[in-house]
């Protein structure tokens, strides 16, 4: 009986967190609409990475003091001193970016077009300065230009969530944009217990209670001259280091 009324508890709230992020997200953008052409460019970014930063803090704090979720991410503080770099973690869910942007200041993020105008995430988007990946060529521009001018940027080099384990075959753009902007880039292993919001599993369908989530800042790899060597070194890595005992990471 006990574990029936837990698990009525935890669906409650799973639906009340998600519901709750929903209305965070339409009211913040409804606002932010507005700042996106009132405000500078630079001082628009700024503020624009504050508030998603703060809104996916309070989600996720929240999900956690229900008993939804258990987080051991604090690896990613290391990160926020850093300046220009590419963070580039495996896709296992679609709360990934919530987990990397959480935690890390100034991190631009390279977004799906078809997000762009979403009614919960295109203003934040477009203030924060995030960049489309609409098409090849504006892409690494734009990912060159975020760089260059000291932001981080989060790129996934999968392109879309995991579907063949231990990760995807690995897009192109993430070792083209590091070649352009001779910038490095640091892997980020993220793990999880649950196959919640992976690829085909709807928000709405409720999993097991609690998920856990582990981030661990992996192997950082300095620019190459070919893009194709970039690529051929991230894949390698991920294919080794995921493929190892989950214990196995506390020791990198």
């Amino acid at each position: 009986m006990t574990k029936r009324i837990q698990r009525f508890f935890h669906i409650l709230a799973f639906y009340l967190a998600l519901t709750w992020l929903a209305l965070m997200l339409l009211i913040g953008n409804f606002f932010v609409f507005f700042l996106y052409y009132l405000l500078p460019l630079d001082a628009g970014k700024k503020l624009g990475r504050k508030i998603n930063r703060y809104v996916f803090q309070l989600f996720l704090n929240g999900c956690c003091h229900l008993g939804l979720i258990q987080l051991d991410i604090q690896a990613l503080d290391k990160l926020n001193n850093e300046k220009g770099i590419i963070i580039a973690p495996n896709h296992p869910s679609m709360l990934d970016a919530l987990l990397i942007l959480s935690r890390i200041n100034n991190t631009s993020c390279l977004m799906k077009a078809s997000l762009w105008n979403n009614i919960l995430l295109g203003s934040g988007a477009k203030l924060a300065g995030y960049v489309r990946n609409d098409s090849i060529k504006k892409m690494v521009r734009g990912s060159v230009s975020e760089l260059h001018s000291g932001s981080n940027l989060l790129v996934f080099p999968e392109g879309t969530r995991t579907v063949q384990r231990p990760v995807n075959r690995l897009k192109a753009g993430v070792g083209l944009i590091s070649t352009k902007a001779q910038a490095p880039i640091q892997t980020v292993l993220l793990l999880t217990d649950s196959p919640y919001l992976s690829k085909h599993w709807p928000i709405w369908k409720v999993p097991a209670f609690p998920i856990s989530f582990k981030a661990v800042v992996g192997q950082r790899f300095e620019p190459t001259c070919r893009s194709a060597d970039m690529i051929t070194l991230l894949q390698n890595y991920y294919d080794n280091t995921l493929n190892k005992p989950r214990t196995s990471y506390t020791q990198l």
